[in-house]
């Protein structure tokens, strides 16, 4: 085993391990922490107050993957890529807006301005969708997937283990994105390695019956860490401003993300179609009206997974495609969002 390879592993143990402590930890000393004043139960699954925790151990692994390639790989290197540093800013950004709607409930406009500032860190720092040939429209589609994707990852967390377990398999596939595709080991794979390893030793503490939530804290960082990390893996450098449109990539996009775009494109349907805003809360989620059909929550977080694992295949298929025409691959992958869009959406169909 190379030296580089030993590294990565020993860092992923590392922070396999310091989840469950941390977690443990904050479990036992922070009963009342993240536990919000007011009632909840007609937007979450559980009826029980929990501790959302999870967020903490996500934001505090994301600064250690940061610090730790800089001392194995890059010790005394003192210039921070401008697209780390854009990420660094916006996923802190989203982290403390998250840590003070857990606390204090805040009102919807301010986190949707804090979620369109961290959109605009982004794109300032180079990390931006190159989708069209015009760059206003680029700025605009990133704006609309990331402010997208926070709310998204929040919304389908209603479940124990639902959001955790789609983020592990957004994850796997970054991961064999960077095996495959990058030469070298870069800091963003750091990131990568500690937020899997940081899922994972969560999974333990939020799968069903959970013991703690990862709140807004944890969802919005996800969503601003998950949307630009997707952007560096899937797109062309920026800078190039090289079209997707002709190469089919915006198919990944929408694969690895398949379980959350679906749920949220689905409410928005039905309040819509009944007159309800899309923006409050209520359990009509593609997870409960599973339930409603009889499924264990057990059975449903494996289905999603399932989905959510097969989805990220394909897309990493895609990736390493290299045939920009229409293909066999292409169909395949059109299929399956159709299919998965109306295996989620029907069952939302019952009659009250």
């Amino acid at each position: 085993m190379s030296a580089p390879i030993l590294k990565l592993l020993l860092f992923f143990i590392g922070i396999l391990s310091f989840g469950y402590i941390i977690y443990t930890i904050l479990l036992k000393f922070s009963r009342n922490l993240g536990i919000r004043n007011t009632d909840e139960r007609l937007i979450r699954w559980s009826n029980e107050q929990k501790p959302a925790l999870g967020g903490i151990g996500f934001y505090i692994a994301f600064l250690i993957s940061v610090a730790s390639y800089f001392l194995l790989f890059n010790f005394g290197y003192t210039e921070i890529n401008i697209q780390l540093r854009g990420l660094i800013i916006a996923s802190s950004l989203a982290f403390l807006m998250g840590l003070a709607d857990d606390a204090y409930n805040t009102k919807p406009l301010l986190k949707f301005v804090s979620q369109l500032i961290c959109a605009f860190v982004l794109i300032y720092h180079q990390l931006y969708i190159p989708l069209f040939d015009t760059i206003w429209l680029n700025y605009l589609t990133t704006v609309l997937w990331v402010v997208g994707l926070m709310n998204s990852l929040n919304m389908l967390d209603n479940m124990d283990g639902i959001t955790t377990l789609i983020s592990i398999t957004i994850c796997m596939h970054f991961i064999a994105i960077n095996i495959f595709t990058q030469p070298s080991i870069t800091v963003f794979t750091f990131i990568v390695i500690g937020l899997l390893g940081i899922l994972l030793s969560f999974l333990i503490f939020n799968k069903n019956p959970s013991k703690m939530f990862m709140g807004d804290t944890g969802s919005q960082f996800l969503g601003v860490s998950l949307a630009g990390l997707s952007i560096l893996f899937f797109s062309k450098n920026p800078a190039e401003n090289t079209s997707l449109l002709n190469n089919t990539l915006w198919l990944s996009f929408i694969l690895s993300f398949i379980v959350p775009i679906t749920d949220t494109t689905t409410v928005f349907i039905n309040r819509i179609r009944k007159g309800k805003s899309p923006f409050i809360g209520g359990k009509d989620h593609t997870t409960h009206h599973l339930s409603y059909k009889g499924f264990s929550d057990n059975k449903i977080a494996l289905l999603l997974f399932s989905i959510s694992l097969i989805a990220n295949m394909l897309a990493f298929l895609q990736v390493l495609s290299t045939s920009d025409s229409p293909s066999l691959l292409i169909l395949v992958d059109v299929a399956y969002i159709i299919f998965i869009f109306f295996l989620l959406y029907l069952p939302t169909l019952r009659k009250k």
